[in-house]
């Protein structure tokens, strides 16, 4: 869901955001976390120009690729198309109301969406993937691990580095600080969530095997399994160095 940007216009930047080695690099990790299978369906939340659906769809059964930007699914319709990909079903809709039924997906995966959202909305969507997720499916969210209130040792090196690189491109960069300032005091900023965050909100929504992955830049991966059916036998666990 990205209802606080119009994305609509923001399709060719999204995209060479998405061809870049750091979100490649994300990407492989959310894979290699996901552990998809042929026979599985996937719901990809957020799905912008394409970067987890289009690697999904050549390894699993069917790809629900999930965003409010008509552009975005338009435009990974098409690259679906060149790819000669039929198995991807782009969906406009937000990550707050997935349009798909009880346990109807293996896998749910997002990246770098939900800081777009409020803490309260967060929780929505994650209900939401809960909700769609079958019994012991797997949840792997990449986003922006961070936060601006209550921070802490990490969130202040994040924030401090971002400022420090922003005031090294001169007065363009002192713009841009001041732009973000006064974006961030009107409530018009991303919505990151740090670490900590991430994980009591996943075990409060009732996923289990809860396991955050901090990465080297301002990003972390999040991983979960919905509840397994009453006399299932415990899943195996990905692997996940942390």
């Amino acid at each position: 869901m990205r209802a606080s940007k119009n994305w609509d216009g923001r399709v060719a930047s999204a995209e060479l955001v998405a061809r870049s080695d750091g979100f490649r690099e994300l990407r492989e990790r959310i894979l290699v976390l996901a552990e998809p299978l042929e026979t599985d369906t996937i719901v990809d939340v957020g799905s912008g120009t394409g970067l987890l659906s289009l690697a999904f769809a050549e390894r699993v059964e069917r790809v629900w690729a999930i965003d409010s930007s008509r552009a975005m699914g338009e435009y990974l319709g098409t690259k679906a198309a060149s790819a000669t990909l039929k198995n991807i079903e782009t969906v406009l809709a937000s990550a707050v109301s997935l349009p798909l039924v009880d346990a109807s997906a293996d896998i749910v995966v997002s990246n770098y969406c939900m800081h777009e959202l409020l803490d309260t909305d967060k929780l929505r969507a994650l209900a939401e993937a809960k909700r769609v997720l079958k019994p012991g499916g797997r949840l792997v969210i990449g986003d922006m691990m961070f936060s601006l209130r209550a921070m802490q040792a990490r969130d202040r090196g994040v924030v401090l580095d971002k400022l420090r690189r922003l005031a090294g491109r001169g007065l363009p960069g002192l713009w841009r600080v001041v732009k973000n300032v006064a974006r961030l005091a009107g409530g018009r900023w991303e919505h990151p969530a740090n670490a900590a965050w991430w994980q009591r909100a996943l075990s409060e929504v009732g996923f289990e095997r809860v396991q955050i992955e901090i990465l080297e830049h301002e990003g972390g991966i999040a991983s979960a399994r919905a509840p397994a059916a009453p006399g299932a036998d415990e899943p195996t666990a990905p692997s996940a160095p942390r």
